[in-house]
């Protein structure tokens, strides 16, 4: 379900945005968050393992985005961030990004470390910078992701929660 944004200048209207729901995902709903993984190539052999915490969008019934934290103490891996292809540069991945940094930070989370091969831009326009991937937290490069799911060329990016 979308609710509208409504932006005023001068006092005047000026666009309604749709903002998309974004809410926890089910036990439903991690058949459908695996195959949207598995189209995008982004790893999913170790979801069992690494119970990372999903949120989701759904429009007109069907999941069309998600994205997960993996905690690890005062860090959390930002993981699984997808759109479905056909729903893509309509702000849902952004609307991902912000949910699980809001609720990164109500965890207290300090730091959100993420790997990524084609969307760097993306993140970097989120505030997330490039840093060199052994600067990363040591627990964090223990998890499976950074040890063999993602390869050694996966831009490794991080921002610092306030």
């Amino acid at each position: 379900m979308l609710r509208s944004e409504l932006l005023y200048a001068k006092g005047r209207l000026i666009r309604a945005t749709p903002v998309p729901r974004v809410r926890a995902a089910s036990a439903d709903d991690l058949v459908t968050i695996r195959a949207l993984l598995e189209s995008a190539a982004l790893p999913t052999i170790d979801l069992g393992s690494a119970r990372p915490e999903f949120v989701v969008i759904h429009e007109g019934g069907k999941l069309v985005a998600a994205g997960a934290l993996q905690r690890f103490g005062s860090s959390a891996l930002l993981r699984s961030v997808v759109v479905c292809h056909d729903r893509r540069g309509r702000g849902l991945g952004g609307a991902i990004v912000s949910e699980l940094e809001r609720l990164a930070g109500e965890a207290r989370i300090e730091r959100l470390i993420l790997l990524t091969q084609g969307a760097a831009r993306f993140f970097a326009q989120r505030g997330y910078q490039v840093i060199e991937r052994d600067v990363a937290p040591e627990d964090v490069k223990g998890s499976e992701e950074f040890r063999s799911l993602c390869p050694g060329s996966a831009v490794c990016m991080a921002k610092v929660l306030a």
